[in-house]
């Protein structure tokens, strides 16, 4: 390709990508659902978790699941004024074994987190492995949906977790699906803090 057809192709590409940018002018509160089997969903939360922070916006994040594993995160966003976060005090559920405890400890967790959905001073809220409590009928995913779409309406949401429901699918403004093709873990190397904690 010569220097005159790439510069030709870039100015096409641009013309079209400016266009597109000016196209989107809506501007509000979106859901973003990272699913799938592969590792960094949390971590890409996280990442939004820091934009907005960096915005000075204000954060709700609900925890489900690993709610007792101590993280570099967790220590991070505990010195963080602009962060509410509320932990499921199971933890894992492999390690409870006690699906009464793990669905009141859902329900409890959900409430806190139906609270920052209702909070128009929230501009963030994360729901950190929802999907799991839906999948595990711990919560009624129509609450749930209901809860979503009923939020204010510039408030922004990031739902974590495998196996996605078509409804989070359906009511989500942007899914990604995180492919798992290779896992340190597997090779019998332990949780990494900074990498994994």
């Amino acid at each position: 390709m010569s220097t005159d057809q790439y510069k030709a192709r870039m100015q096409r590409k641009k013309a079209h990508i400016d266009s597109r940018i000016e196209e989107a002018n809506i501007n509000k509160g979106i859901i973003v659902l990272l699913t799938g089997n592969g590792k960094g969903k949390s971590s890409s939360a996280l990442g939004m978790i820091c934009r907005a922070l960096g915005y000075g916006m204000k954060i709700g994040i609900a925890k489900f699941l690993k709610g007792v594993q101590d993280t570099g995160e967790d220590a991070f966003l505990a010195k963080q004024t602009n962060v509410q976060t509320a932990f499921m005090k199971t933890g894992f559920t492999w390690d409870t074994q006690d699906k009464a405890y793990d669905t009141a400890m859902a329900v409890e967790t959900w409430q806190k987190a139906q609270s920052y959905l209702k909070d128009e001073s929230i501009d963030l809220v994360v729901l950190d492995e929802l999907t799991y409590m839906i999948s595990y009928k711990y919560l009624d995913e129509q609450i749930i949906l209901d809860a979503l779409n009923n939020r204010p309406s510039n408030q922004h949401v990031v739902i974590t977790g495998r196996a996605a429901t078509d409804g989070l699918i359906e009511i989500a403004n942007t899914v990604s699906e995180v492919k798992d093709i290779k896992h340190a873990f597997r090779e019998n190397i332990k949780a990494q803090k900074g990498i994994d904690l």
